[in-house]
């Protein structure tokens, strides 16, 4: 599909289809997109727990119970279920691992470069950490710019999604342990294949979107 195509294609799944499955293949381009996605400084603040499996899913849903019930069929009936996951501050260790995997990777040609690339990410984390104060905030920025690539992404696989801030973030932290982890949940996003029944669906209901008029200034 051509890019305007996957845009009005794609929309937010409300009703997945629970006998469809994502294939090993399109789950490892699904994995690529969460790896490859674009931070800042190249901070990849992010962690993400994927659940494939009905005890995985099971275990996910306890995020939507109570005043969240809404998206448990959503979890429960998507071939899969991604819970986005922000770091919860950037120490020095973080900051000399991310420098050494991008050394092995090849991307310095010495190391007066990378250490230029050393001290540039520090002074932006400390800008955000001292002078901003919102480094947390700002990493989970970082985790939404995975989000909008990732939607985008697997629409172009012909796979729908569907983005989930009605989630208790605390219930899934405590789930996963994430916290003394050094994370925390963000959003969750199911993937899977739509029903013919989806009252969302684009066929259904047209996308309605701002003007251009209002939108652009163009100089």
């Amino acid at each position: 599909m051509e890019i305007k195509e996957i845009l009005n294609w794609r929309y937010t799944t409300k009703s997945f289809d629970p006998t469809k499955k994502i294939s090993e293949d399109k789950m490892s381009a699904v994995k690529a997109l969460l790896r490859m996605s674009p931070s800042s400084t190249n901070l990849q603040p992010w962690h993400f727990i994927i659940t494939e499996s009905d005890e995985g899913k099971e275990r996910m849903a306890k995020g939507t119970q109570g005043f969240f019930k809404f998206n448990e069929p959503k979890v429960l009936n998507a071939s899969h279920v991604i819970l986005f996951c922000s770091r919860i501050t950037a120490d020095n260790d973080y900051m000399q691992h991310i420098l050494e995997v991008e050394d092995k990777d090849g991307r310095y040609p010495n190391d007066e470069a990378k250490q230029m690339m050393n001290g540039g990410r520090n002074i932006f984390a400390d800008i955000h950490k001292y002078d901003l104060k919102d480094l947390q905030h700002w990493m989970e920025k970082q985790v939404y710019l995975n989000i909008g690539n990732f939607l985008l992404g697997v629409a172009a696989l012909e796979i729908d999604g569907a983005p989930m801030e009605g989630i208790d973030v605390k219930a899934l932290d405590e789930e996963f342990g994430l916290r003394a982890k050094g994370f925390t949940a963000v959003t969750a996003v199911s993937i899977g294949y739509r029903t013919n029944e989806d009252f969302n669906s684009t066929d259904k209901k047209p996308k309605s979107r701002l003007p251009e008029s209002e939108l652009f200034t163009i100089i």
